[in-house]
């Protein structure tokens, strides 16, 4: 009798088999488990050689095992006499000794296979290990004691290992157990994750078998990824492993828990980091604690902090945790106490939203009507900027900032209560600590208290020099890599917050006042569902794993976070894009403003018009979401670009070029020439004609390279701004109007040439200024015209209107 079994049911699986007398169980991803995603990332970890040394030298022994005749199951010893093969045997043990040790510090025992053993054994049952392994029985016995404990190995009778009988189960090792144990296979029930080896391999000889099922398809399949994602974004480092994943075994025993994929994400991906970050908090605030003495309070910042806190609430609630509610509009508002203050804010914000840095500045509603209302961005900004620098403004400001200060002081005090001398530790998802760096002084000088800064992400715009750390920071990682963290962050941020609107102010006595929250309420029920499973991982997390060493945890769940968020902010899977398509993102700068957090159409678009360069300089919410269903190239050029800065240009990306014959004419000449249009994506090209400041005419004449094509634009554009500009603003463009002479529209973007002579004519848009202009033409070739010999008949052929039009 088969069965595929998950984790979580493997409490109840004896129930089932009341008649077995022996527990018999694969070792590796049955029993020991490992922190990374595959077996040979250990080797990365190893002294004095590398990943590629260590593989090939077990392919070589197993290779010299077949020529010898013995089948390819070989010992550990083999494969380091291939790896060393002018060492003593003193060195080749000390090397089988230090991979041992490795995997002994990076191995654990599952603990629902640990709770199944405990069963067996009170019930009197044997507990066996039969293992596809090149470790011995002593050396795989000793390996589990070192990881797991010698609790655990105690709870074994037997090992069986493959390197010493010369077979694997899928060979027919299994009748050899059968011959040791001396009990009725029937009497026997074997648990692997192995389909071919533990269940096919055994069940053959009349053994009960169990299939554990570790993950699902699209689990699989996202590990691998995030496994992919780590090669990118971790540098290989010497005698550290690679590709930790120390969340793997808690999601295979509560992803199948999932009711639907709102809850699935948050266990995936919000589970994995808030348990890396809640672990580094704690030590963070022992160490606090330890040195500078008094209590340590955490604040979590409304409203990102809003699920961080939960989930310290589910690891250890204690009194010193408080909600506060403190935004980067309350913060900067409260900070502008001074001339100097209010002007180093204008020279931070100048040519940003002016309606953004009026509210900042704590104009009045009126005023800020009156400043912004019917101009254009530069020009408002310019606006506020004289308004901001009048004296009687000025006054205003500071006489508002200094209540806002107090009143936020106020609330601190309500909520918190510090004593002089303790440490107030802000916790929030990052990224530049916005907050800390606008009230620490004003918090230090009214209540006497150091103020410690703890983000999950921390990537400092300027060296504040405050006490402020991240989980993730430049302690860990360089600026680039940063860089692409932070460019996504919003997703993480809407799955954090929480479903009231930003505080805005407070009342005298420190009571939060906030802005009218205009989140759908179908994103607030999904973004719950989303929060409950990140909750429903911590929740199992703590109890899945069983091991003596915990030396590498933080680094562990550190790099295993980063993949994590980087796996989804670059490569997320569709089902999770499903989740959250619908999402918008609160500006939350004094404004109601919200804006979508995705569009795919946008790249879409943008993709065809610029190529891969347009990513460069987008400054999407989360452009990575847009390009899903791009291709997996696509995906990995903006992680690759964006994680190390790398310096492409437009024609870098550009290989491919097709030379498009236009005449450019004015009303004195007609000039022909050609074109180089630049390959953009997805077949399509860019031609880019200059038309100076709206003198020329172009014409298009696609009929001389295609009989089919396709027509995906026609704008123009100043010269200066296309490149420079981002590609949503498409407020800069202006439509062409074309005129097909021979050409016909076949359907939406789809043209047909009849000959040789056909083509598109654009006149320029009727506009003053000197801006020298250009024409963008992107399009696709879909039928290429065949080279045929020019006629006669053909080259006297009476010219048409459009053709007169052009030599006018």
């Amino acid at each position: 009798m088969s069965a595929s079994i998950s984790p979580h049911k493997l409490d109840s699986l004896l129930d089932q088999y009341p008649a077995v007398q022996c527990l018999s169980l694969d070792c590796f991803d049955t029993l020991l488990w490992r922190d990374t995603h595959a077996p040979r990332d250990i080797f990365h970890g190893l002294p004095d050689m590398t990943i590629i040394q260590r593989s090939s030298a077990e392919s070589h022994a197993r290779r010299a095992a077949m020529a010898r005749g013995r089948g390819n199951e070989i010992t550990i010893e083999e494969i380091y006499a291939q790896l060393m093969p002018n060492g003593s045997m003193a060195d080749r043990k000390r090397a089988i000794d230090a991979e041992i040790a490795a995997e002994a510090r990076h191995c654990f025992a599952f603990a629902p296979t640990v709770k199944l053993m405990q069963a067996a054994k009170a019930k009197g049952l044997k507990v066996v290990i039969v293992s596809d392994t090149y470790l011995s029985a002593d050396q795989l016995l000793g390996l589990i004691a070192q990881s797991a404990g010698e609790d655990v190995a105690a709870l074994i009778d037997q090992v069986f290992c493959s390197c010493q009988y010369g077979k694997s189960k899928a060979g027919g090792r299994y009748q050899d157990v059968l011959r040791k144990l001396k009990i009725e296979p029937r009497s026997i029930l074997h648990i692997g994750d192995n389909r071919r080896a533990d269940v096919e391999g055994v069940a053959r000889f009349g053994v009960h078998t169990a299939h554990l099922l570790q993950f699902s398809e699209s689990s699989v399949q996202r590990l691998r990824l995030e496994a992919a994602v780590d090669g990118i974004v971790h540098a290989a480092t010497p005698n550290a492993v690679s590709c930790p994943l120390p969340h793997r075994a808690a999601l295979s025993l509560v992803e199948p828990l999932a009711l639907n994929p709102a809850e699935k994400l948050g266990m995936t991906v919000l589970g994995p980091v808030l348990c890396g970050f809640e672990r580094w908090l704690k030590a963070e605030a022992q160490a606090l604690e330890t040195a500078r003495g008094g209590k340590v309070h955490w604040l979590f910042l409304m409203r990102d902090g809003y699920l961080p806190m939960q989930v310290h609430a589910l690891h250890g609630p204690h009194d010193n945790a408080h909600a506060v509610e403190i935004s980067r509009y309350t913060a900067i508002a409260s900070s502008l106490t001074s001339d100097k203050a209010i002007q180093d804010h204008i020279e931070r914000e100048f040519g940003t939203d002016a309606e953004v840095m009026a509210r900042q500045l704590l104009f009045p509603d009126d005023i800020i009507a009156a400043l912004c209302d019917g101009l254009a961005p530069e020009d408002a900004c310019k606006a506020v900027l004289r308004e901001a620098r009048t004296g009687q403004r000025k006054k205003a400001t500071i006489r508002s900032a200094r209540g806002m200060a107090e009143r936020l002081v106020a609330h601190i005090q309500k909520t918190v209560s510090p004593c002089k001398g303790d440490t107030l530790m802000l916790v929030d998802l990052g990224y530049n600590g916005t907050v800390q760096n606008r009230i620490d002084e004003l918090l230090r000088k009214k209540l006497g208290v150091h103020v410690a800064g703890r983000c999950l992400l921390l990537r400092e715009t300027n060296r504040s020099g405050l006490d402020k750390r991240g989980f993730i920071s430049s302690e860990h990682y360089d600026a680039f890599m940063l860089e692409a963290l932070c460019a996504n962050v919003a997703v993480l941020e809407q799955l954090c917050t929480r479903s009231v609107g930003s505080v805005c102010d407070y009342e005298t006595d420190g009571t939060p006042i906030r802005r009218q929250n205009d989140i759908k309420q179908t994103q607030s029920k999904t973004r719950d569902e989303v929060q409950q499973g990140c909750l429903k991982f911590q929740a199992f997390e703590d109890g899945v794993v069983v091991r003596r060493n915990r030396e590498s945890d933080e680094q562990n769940w550190r790099k295993g976070a980063v993949s994590v968020l980087s796996r989804m902010m670059y490569l997320p899977m569709p089902e999770e894009l499903g989740v959250i398509e619908q999402f918008e993102h609160d500006v939350n700068l004094g404004t109601a403003r919200t804006t979508s957090l995705f569009d795919k159409s946008h790249a879409h678009r943008a993709l065809r018009q610029r190529g891969l360069f347009y990513m460069n300089a987008s400054e999407r919410m989360y452009l990575p979401a847009e390009l899903q269903g791009q291709g997996m190239a696509t995906r990995l050029s903006l992680l690759t670009q964006r994680r190390f800065g790398l310096p492409f240009t437009f024609r870098d990306m550009a290989d491919a070029t097709i030379d498009l014959p236009v005449i450019i004419a004015d009303r004195d000449q007609a000039v022909p020439q050609l074109v180089s249009a630049m390959s953009t994506h997805d077949g399509y090209f860019l031609a880019a004609v200059p038309v100076g400041a709206s003198r020329y005419s172009v014409a298009l004449q696609f009929g001389a390279l295609f009989d089919w094509f396709e027509i995906e634009s026609l704008t123009f554009h100043k010269v200066d701004e296309f490149l420079s500009a981002l590609p949503e603003e498409r407020h800069l463009e202006m439509a062409a109007e074309p005129t097909m002479d021979g050409i016909e529209r076949v359907g939406g973007r789809l043209m047909r040439c009849d000959s040789e002579a056909d083509f598109i004519m654009v006149h320029p848009p009727q506009r003053r200024g000197k801006d020298n202009l250009m024409l963008a033409c992107v399009f696709r070739p879909t039928v290429v015209r065949e080279a045929e010999p020019v006629h006669q008949a053909a080259a006297q052929r009476p010219a048409t209107p459009v053709q007169k039009e052009l030599h006018a």
